[in-house]
């Protein structure tokens, strides 16, 4: 099931957006408050709008101004909106996302389309172990993805591993849905409850949430605790509430493929311009095919690299990188600039580390600083000391770092919706 246009030439690939982009402008200029505002206030008009290249002339939308100005952003009258729902809010106040039937129609469509990409078929059945309601849309995407496909569902729903295990043994789903750390407790579950995971029948896990890749797409320390135990596939996934797109991962797995019927891709540097080919800079995009609530150069500050070589699977479309951090989230530490995501692949390396928190905050003389919060399986000083050695080591900085109740981290994790817990907690 690959969509003719993943297969299709470069050339035909931009030709195809350029009409869809065209299609869009015109949309947005009679339907959107927000965007005729712009559209009027840097004297841009629809016909200065014919490549992806004059995308340029329009200046990009930020988290800041779609929180701000949200109503604006609506195209049709909130009685067509068949279903609400609202994004994480992970770096600020959620904002909510209206969709239409024909929205939802889309959705279903690439989540089809994504899960066909990762190898599922008509005959498999998957697991849900993400939570489908709390306003939270990719549970409703992967329902609704997977009914499209015509492949079977089993909704268990967020956490508790005995109910997981149980549906497994059950139902023999052949892929799971998940959050990829959230494995290791079923691995553990399973360790402790003589269960035999390698036949189960699971042979696949469509991973969301945290990377599972370096960057040069080897797997990174949480794939592999999860590969030494389970004999799974792993594919990456990658998307957005305000994109209502995925870049999965094909059998390939080097990198999420693009949907070039569903969105319009970006990398930016800091001046908005784009990056060189292969080069990091914020993933910007513009929705095609949307029509309660379309985005054009809308920045998702998150920082990935766009690949171009061939892949061998067939489709011809350019693939992401993993997330190499947010921007909000770049810290500047004793001259060094880090991401998150670097550290939360060293404390992975640590079995002992139950569970922690990282949280970013400016000192006395307005320079960032880190604070790592862990509970631990058993406290030891060596074990701490170990850790900012092989902080040192990779980094070549050593962030403080202290033990806490398994308690206290698992409260500080919880966001205020409760959808899915913050490993990062940016006091800036």
């Amino acid at each position: 099931m690959i969509p003719e246009i993943e297969k299709a030439t470069s050339e035909e690939i931009k030709a195809f957006q350029e009409v869809k982009l065209k299609e869009l402008i015109g949309y947005v200029a009679e339907k959107s408050p927000y965007y005729r505002r712009v559209f009027r206030n840097h004297k841009i008009s629809t016909s200065d709008i014919n490549s992806l290249e004059d995308l340029a002339k329009i200046p990009v939308t930020t988290k800041e101004q779609l929180q701000k100005y949200n109503d604006d952003f609506f195209c049709v009258p909130k009685s067509k909106i068949i279903d609400f729902v609202t994004t994480s809010g992970t770096l600020g106040e959620p904002v909510t996302v209206g969709l239409t039937d024909k929205d939802l129609d889309r959705l279903a469509y690439n989540e089809a389309i994504s899960f066909a990409c990762s190898g599922i078929k008509e005959d498999d059945i998957l697991q849900l172990t993400t939570t489908i309601d709390r306003r939270f849309m990719a549970g409703l995407a992967y329902f609704l993805g997977v009914r499209k496909l015509g492949a079977g569902i089993i909704r268990v729903g967020a956490g508790i591993p005995e109910l997981q295990w149980d549906s497994i043994l059950k139902f023999k789903p052949t892929y799971l849905i998940v959050v990829p750390s959230f494995l290791l407790k079923l691995i553990q579950y399973a360790e402790a409850h003589d269960i035999d995971i390698n036949a189960s029948g699971v042979k696949g896990a469509i991973c969301i949430g945290e990377a599972l890749r370096n960057q040069d797409f080897s797997l990174n320390v949480l794939a592999k605790k999860i590969k030494a135990k389970w004999d799974i596939e792993l594919y990456s996934t990658y998307a957005s509430t305000e994109m209502s797109t995925a870049f999965p991962e094909c059998s390939e797995q080097i990198g999420g493929h693009q949907h070039p019927e569903l969105i319009i891709v970006e990398i930016l540097d800091e001046n908005d311009q784009p990056v060189m080919a292969g080069s990091e800079g914020e993933l910007t995009f513009t929705t095609i095919g949307i029509e309660a609530m379309p985005l054009i150069r809308f920045k998702t500050g998150d920082i990935v690299a766009a690949h171009t070589s061939v892949c061998e699977c067939g489709r011809n479309t350019a693939r992401l990188g993993p997330v190499v951090g947010r921007k909000k989230q770049m810290v500047k530490y004793k001259g060094t600039t880090l991401y998150p995501p670097a550290m939360d692949n060293l404390l992975n390396d640590f079995s002992e580390v139950e569970s922690y928190v990282i949280e970013i905050y400016h000192n006395d003389i307005g320079t960032d600083e880190i604070l790592i919060k862990i509970a631990t399986l058993s406290e030891s000083d060596c074990l701490l000391s170990d850790i900012k050695d092989h902080f040192r080591s990779k980094l070549r900085v050593s962030p403080k770092i202290v033990l806490c109740d398994a308690k206290e981290i698992n409260l500080l994790r919880m966001s205020k919706l409760g959808r899915k817990p913050v490993d990062v907690i940016d006091r800036r």
